[in-house]
């Protein structure tokens, strides 16, 4: 049996842990804040939140971790009721992702730590330190680990093994356009930051009215069936979060991005991969409030297909192939 930590910030987390336990040929245990989600096939652990203090002293314990503020009854509770879980199932190892603090944990009680190894610039002491003490190392994209996190040293990158980006949905078959068509493009915001736009519905199809436009995600209005919308879209708006890029990815729709702010410059970062590579996305500082009936028509020409290697539906295979690899005696290498 293995353990998965799921952060709660933002859903791309989750949305890799259930493609992992539903990929694993062994049981998963999901460790999180978050209440158990719909469709998670195995136990779920629901971990005190560490960061309801209004105001958190010295957080990072002097530059060497991330998140540890002192006298929170929250982190004692969610140290815890970790230590506690893993002495009752003794887990064969506990994926992280993402947490320096409970990898380490983890590792201290010498259970093998599997962590995932996100984008941005983690080259700080607590991530190197992190990433060094994990028996593995992966990440959700088809990158190398020397692209997704710029100057990381040697001897973590050469152990990171990318295996490609994880969609909650399948990939399509190619979707031919018939000549002609009225242009749809989705405005496709995420969970994890600030709004991609302030505009409405209303707004945006003034922004180029030959175009429908359908607004979906973040605080706008709740929709049931995102894949139906992805479906249907000509080109889709979006931030550079790895679980939006992965479902437009997935439905091979040409993408014009805009990075928010995130930790770690995490979003910017990725702009720059789509940027430097032969993807189907057309890369902005930030949302224009002109321009559009060029712009969309630009990114409507671009071929959706080349999506095909950023993600191709077998990500969670390979990482649980990573996973059944790790022992506790190995370190695995890429």
């Amino acid at each position: 049996m293995i353990g998965y930590y799921v952060h709660h910030h933002g859903r791309g987390h989750l949305h890799r842990a259930l493609a992992l336990a539903s990929a694993a040929t062994e049981p998963v245990t999901g460790l999180s804040s978050m209440p158990r989600p719909a469709g998670w096939p195995g136990d779920w652990v629901q971990l005190p939140r560490d960061d309801d203090q209004e105001s958190p002293r010295d957080v990072t314990a002097g530059g060497v971790l991330h998140w540890a503020p002192l006298d929170d009854p929250g982190v004692r509770g969610r140290c815890a009721a970790l230590s506690a879980w893993l002495e009752r199932a003794h887990p064969r190892l506990v994926v992280v992702d993402v947490s320096v603090e409970t990898a380490l944990l983890v590792r201290l009680h010498g259970v093998p730590v599997v962590s995932v190894v996100m984008p941005g610039r983690r080259t700080d002491a607590a991530h190197l330190m992190g990433y060094r003490a994990s028996s593995a190392l992966v990440a959700f994209s088809s990158e190398p680990a020397g692209r997704l996190v710029p100057g990381l040293p040697t001897d973590i990158a050469d152990r990171v093994v990318s295996v490609g980006a994880v969609s909650r949905f399948r990939p399509v078959p190619e979707r031919p356009r018939p000549a002609g068509h009225a242009g749809h493009v989705v405005v496709l915001d995420g969970n994890g930051g600030e709004a991609l736009t302030g505009l409405d519905e209303e707004s945006l199809r003034r922004l180029a009215p030959g175009w429908r436009w359908t607004a979906v995600g973040g605080t706008r209005r709740w929709v049931r069936d995102v894949e139906a919308v992805l479906r249907a879209a000509d080109v889709v708006v979006t931030r550079a979060g790895q679980s939006g890029l992965a479902d437009v990815a997935a439905h091979r729709v040409p993408a014009i991005v805009v990075p928010g702010e995130r930790p770690f410059d995490e979003q910017r970062v990725t702009a720059d991969l789509l940027r430097t590579g032969a993807w189907p996305a057309i890369v902005l500082p930030q949302f224009p409030h002109q321009g559009w009936p060029e712009l969309l028509d630009r990114a409507a020409r671009l071929d959706g297909q080349r999506w095909g290697s950023w993600c191709d539906g077998r990500a969670a295979e390979r990482f649980a192939a990573v996973l059944a690899g790790v022992g506790s005696t190995e370190v695995w290498s890429a």
